[in-house]
């Protein structure tokens, strides 16, 4: 529901449904699970799924939250150059997007899939039901904090990712505030428009071979902050 990849609008709802029974029937068989007594009452039953159910949402908003990076660092760039009015439907999560933030996560998830990452994705599946078996409560604290430090690592890797965009923008203000006191004549904000989008595309094309970098640095912040 909340994961990434396979929360998108584009996927069916009824290959979602596949895909979760056929990840239920793989990991049932495959990991140690102390089934309760026949005396079970409703009542219990309905807490094992809510305890289920929690925690299970909340690694899925870690992950999610993690993946945006990408994503939030794109619209800043984008806001540098103007573009943040440019609004369409994007076809995968069916909000709306601006277009560079969407070729740079599309281009973020094929890295994503070249490098095994929905792997990833079923090993953390797994090692939750090693630090909490079914049965047992999670320790909200835990989850919290995973969630909250999640938000606070994307802003920050959002922010490092467009840093030298950012700094590039800058050095170009100060050079049009000082064409502006040079020749007062000059129509900064006519000349600086073309020059906003051209100095974010070519940013843009020199960050993109770095995006792979970021996959296996995803990996790491997912060891850290996950509760797993």
């Amino acid at each position: 529901m909340v994961a990434p990849l396979f929360s998108w609008e584009a996927i069916p709802r009824r290959i979602k449904v596949s895909v979760a029974i056929l990840l239920a029937v793989f990991f049932a068989g495959s990991i140690k699970v102390d089934v309760p007594d026949e005396s079970l009452s409703a009542i219990r039953a309905i807490l094992l799924i809510a305890n289920e159910t929690m925690y299970g949402v909340a690694v899925g908003l870690i992950c999610m939250v993690l993946f945006s990076s990408i994503r939030v660092s794109a619209r800043i760039a984008e806001r540098q150059m103007g573009f943040a009015m440019a609004n369409v439907i994007d076809p995968l999560t069916g909000e709306k997007a601006q277009p560079l933030s969407m070729l740079m996560e599309i281009i973020f998830i094929l890295l994503f899939f070249s490098a095994n990452g929905h792997h990833l994705l079923l090993k953390v599946i797994a090692k939750s039901y090693q630090s909490f078996p079914i049965g047992t409560i999670p320790d909200l604290d835990i989850l919290l904090k995973g969630v909250v430090d999640s938000g606070t690592t994307m802003l920050l890797v959002s922010l490092k990712i467009s840093a030298p965009i950012l700094a590039a923008f800058l050095l170009m203000m100060i050079v049009m505030a000082v064409m502006a006191r040079i020749a007062p004549e000059t129509n900064i904000l006519f000349l600086s428009l073309p020059l906003r989008v051209g100095l974010g595309l070519i940013m843009v094309g020199v960050f993109f071979p770095f995006i792979n970098a970021f996959v296996k640095e995803l990996a790491q912040y997912m060891d850290k902050l996950l509760p797993i």
